[in-house]
């Protein structure tokens, strides 16, 4: 049990620690990895503890792409600004930094190029942890990222198959197989139910399936673990699901962040390289901004992705490991310091934008853009933001006693509604511009059913500085987060669960008096 009592003790007292300072907890489990590594001598730890740690990260990772998968649309990845967008910038990294960490550090052109290609990546962990967190992995913005993340990762396989010199088995062929299982999911998913068959089943997919399938045929376990959620992304649970397994999947990765302080403690040397490397991480974000910029879309967009793929990637340390350890505490200690750089800025990315906007709008290419959003709302009466489950129940209910307009910023959602025939937009309530070109015209109402409550606080104070003096309605799971909405301007917040148990009570009243 010592073991667990430390892991779990430092963690959680460094977790805690730094979400009291308003920083992301997964900096102190990054903290507590290097403490734990400090002490060791001290704690007297198990030296199989290290072996055991990143076992335990290996299966967050696994759980954490399955998630991703869910929530992924394959044909994404063949969007201009996807494939181009992430080989113009695996290309353009390394071209920086090979010179960089040649002239500075290492005096040997293959391991300054390997390093520079390691370093070219970014990290699928932190930014879909970041982007899932914030509920944006839908979003264009989301949709795009981990498109990117998803080519870096197939890049990635490719240049460590290379390195090793290992070649995929011939069975690897029958990975082109692996969408026939569709149909055999769907009808396992439907059988499962709502409770633990179903966190077996999304486990079983991601570990088993995914992963060690994956493995055994000689490609990654990773890709593995994405491809079997991606294969369920169409299923309408596939959504329950993700959430079914969240809790599973946030305590395995709190082993990832630790296996990262765990590898060493730094010299100067090493400090001396993640310095250097923190200090050109901007660029990394810069060049995302412009390559996604140039592929047409719009700033904000280009912003937000850039943003959260502006950290180092875990793939950096297995690379490392397998074709230069000397080099593995350093990278561990960059890949680190990105992520304490990273985390908060991702937290308040939409603040950040707001204020750079108008810096960063002018570089936007005068032409249409993929993410274009409407600058009119026809002559609906009834505004609902937001298309999950409420939003539809309230489309569904409205729709044939008024003229209704929705906008939801999950373009793949859009279609579906579109499809339906339902008045449905692609719109970003977080959006500074979509807000400035927006006319109101005869809207009398809108119905807040945004994901996230900063969206909604967002959403309600741009429409009452727009001049919107009509019904804001808005709905809310914490009393904490309907009390911010009130205060930004909005008529009436209801609380979710309280208002279905009032509505349970109704329908028994009305049943005793009939």
């Amino acid at each position: 049990m010592l073991l667990e009592a430390v892991w779990i003790g430092f963690a959680f007292s460094l977790g805690l620690l730094v979400r009291l300072i308003g920083l992301p907890p997964l900096i102190g489990y990054l903290a507590a990895g290097f403490m734990i590594t400090a002490s060791a001598t001290e704690l007297d730890l198990p030296k199989e503890g290290n072996a055991i740690i990143a076992h335990v990260a290996h299966l967050g990772v696994l759980l954490l792409l399955f998630t991703v998968g869910l929530k992924l649309n394959i044909r994404s990845l063949g969007k201009p600004e996807v494939l181009g967008g992430s080989l113009a910038h695996f290309a353009s990294s390394a071209l920086l930094y090979t010179p960089i960490i040649y002239l500075t550090f290492e005096p040997d052109w293959y391991y300054a190029v390997m390093l520079s290609a390691a370093l070219a990546f970014s990290s699928t962990v932190l930014a879909a942890k970041v982007l899932e967190g914030k509920r944006e992995i839908r979003a264009f913005h989301g949709r795009v990222a981990i498109g990117i993340l998803v080519m870096q990762d197939l890049i990635a396989m490719a240049l460590l198959s290379f390195t090793q010199g290992i070649t995929p088995s011939p069975f690897a062929l029958l990975v082109l197989l692996v969408p026939l299982l569709r149909p055999l999911l769907y009808k396992l998913m439907d059988l499962t139910g709502h409770d633990d068959l179903q966190i077996l089943f999304g486990v079983l997919l991601a570990v088993v399936l995914g992963g060690s399938g994956f493995h055994t045929i000689g490609l990654s376990s990773e890709l593995g673990a994405l491809v079997f959620g991606a294969l369920l992304a169409g299923h309408n649970r596939a959504g329950e699901l993700s959430k079914t397994l969240w809790g599973l999947k946030e305590f395995f990765l709190v082993g990832f962040f630790l296996q990262i302080g765990l590898g060493g403690l730094p010299d100067q040397q090493a400090w001396l390289f993640a310095a250097l490397m923190t200090v050109l991480l901007p660029f990394k974000a810069v060049l995302f901004f412009a390559l996604l910029v140039v592929f047409k879309l719009r700033a904000r967009s280009a912003f937000l992705s850039g943003l959260a793929l502006s950290n180092y990637s875990e793939f950096a340390l297995i690379v490392a490991a397998s074709v230069m350890p000397q080099f593995l505490i350093p990278l561990a200690l960059t890949v680190a310091l990105s992520f304490v750089v990273s985390a908060p800025l991702n937290r308040f990315a939409h603040p950040l934008y707001e204020r750079l906007a108008h810096r960063l709008i002018p570089f936007e290419r005068d032409i249409h853009h993929p993410d274009e959003q409407p600058v009119s709302l026809g002559d609906a009466e009834v505004l609902i933001m937001g298309m999950g489950r409420t939003g539809s129940a309230a489309y569904q209910y409205l729709e044939h006693k008024c003229h209704l307009v929705a906008l939801d910023s999950d373009p793949a959602k859009v279609a579906e509604h579109q499809e339906k025939g339902n008045n449905v937009l692609f719109a970003d309530a977080e959006d500074q511009v979509f807000w400035q070109g927006l006319t109101l015209g005869g809207i009398k109402a809108v119905v807040l059913c945004l994901n996230d409550v900063e969206a909604k606080v967002i959403a309600t104070k741009k429409l009452r500085q727009a001049g919107f003096a009509g019904l804001i309605v808005s709905h809310s799971m914490h009393k904490d987060e309907a009390a911010a909405i009130l205060d930004a301007g909005a008529d009436h917040t209801y609380l979710t669960m309280s208002e279905a148990g009032v509505g349970l009570g109704e329908r028994v009243r009305q049943h005793i008096t009939i």
